[in-house]
């Protein structure tokens, strides 16, 4: 089921057998799964790479952004970029980076991307700036942006600051937007609401809770919902078929999760889902059709084997973890792709030492592998 592959002189990993792009199959032919590195520690002068995101536009256009580490593997206050690549042949060929936001320095940089593709076509980046996050104070912020493409990822606003919306200093002393996709409702009365999801640390006792915040004008201005996790971290949204939000939170053993059925702006009873037992680390949720949900996160206490779970009952039970990296491996993210073939953006190696992989794959491959 599994072969090695030698991916560079620091990295080894066993990963799944590979074509040549030139040899991808249709979505709906053979079971079918291939990868490629669009970024080792030293390309393209940086010491190390982060942090992924892929989203697929309206277009078939795929956008996977990322953190430039320039000179070390840390998150801020540490001078990062966040670059874009794009592929118009659904991950076959990629376009040479380009630098969506530059960092400045120490306290000057900018990480974390979140995308979201919104209801008129824009495309939303959100991403973290400045002070780190634990240190973050009102004096010295974390702060979280907001830029903005109406030309699908070719040319971007400048950054607009809406840290205020998700915290003042009176509760909490910093929050971030986890990485990866966003959301855009596409079901009943919140239709064409964008979401994210955030964390924001506590004023005391070094914890973390998640709120979301969101949109009705295409991301011009910003609301906070109640409460959505206690002491959560990086979290994830879903549209479920009956449109209730799926929350997923970043936890160290059970996957923690919510419900809002209000478009998320309020949230029920949180609990956790005991047969997603992994490695406090961030994942991504992905709708593929009316019956299956799939979740990328580490199958594993420590941050390895990054693998692919599904859900038939809308998020209320994961099952048939398919391995998709062997061995080191962190955060990852994922797109539905216009042949209809699953692309994840995935950090394999150590998070200190990583490379960025795309990999595609088909449900039928998937299937075959539960």
């Amino acid at each position: 089921m599994k072969s090695a592959v030698i991916l560079a002189a620091v990295l080894m990993f066993t990963a799944v057998a590979c074509r040549k792009p030139s040899d991808y199959p249709a979505a709906t032919e053979e079971p079918f799964c291939d990868s490629v590195c669009l970024y080792r520690p030293g390309d393209y002068g940086s010491a190390k790479w982060r942090i992924p995101a892929i989203l697929c536009l309206d277009d078939g256009t795929l956008l996977a952004v990322n953190d430039k580490r320039k000179y070390n593997y840390r998150d801020l206050p540490e001078d990062i970029d966040i670059v874009v690549r794009r592929s118009a042949d659904n991950g076959r060929t990629w376009s040479e980076p380009e630098t969506i936001i530059e960092g400045r320095g120490y306290k000057c940089g900018f990480g974390d991307p979140a995308l979201v593709q919104c209801q008129n076509g824009d495309v939303l980046c959100v991403f973290a700036g400045g002070n780190g996050y634990w240190a973050s104070s009102v004096a010295e912020p974390i702060s979280v942006y907001v830029m903005r493409s109406t030309d699908r990822g070719h040319t971007w606003t400048g950054p607009e600051d809406i840290t205020s919306v998700i915290w003042d200093g009176s509760t909490h002393h910093g929050a971030f937007v986890a990485s990866g996709n966003g959301l855009c409702l596409r079901r009943g009365a919140h239709a064409g609401r964008v979401l994210f999801a955030a964390a924001a640390c506590r004023n005391t006792g070094n914890q973390s809770d998640n709120y979301v915040i969101y949109s009705d004008d295409n991301g011009h201005t910003w609301q906070r919902s109640t409460q959505a996790y206690n002491l959560g971290d990086e979290a994830k949204l879903m549209e479920l078929t009956d449109g209730t939000v799926l929350l997923s939170v970043r936890r160290n053993g059970a996957r923690g999760y919510n419900r809002s059925a209000d478009g998320g702006a309020t949230w029920g009873n949180q609990g956790t889902w005991p047969e997603m037992q992994a490695n406090a680390c961030n994942g991504e949720m992905l709708r593929v059709d009316d019956t299956t949900l799939l979740h990328s996160i580490p199958n594993s206490m420590r941050r390895e084997d990054v693998s692919i779970y599904e859900s038939n009952d809308e998020g209320y039970t994961w099952h048939s973890p398919v391995l998709m990296v062997d061995g080191p491996s962190v955060y990852s993210s994922m797109t539905k792709m216009s042949d209809g073939s699953i692309g994840l953006y995935v950090e394999v190696g150590p998070d200190t030492n990583s490379s960025l992989y795309f990999y595609r794959f088909n449900m039928a491959w998937l299937r075959a592998r539960q």
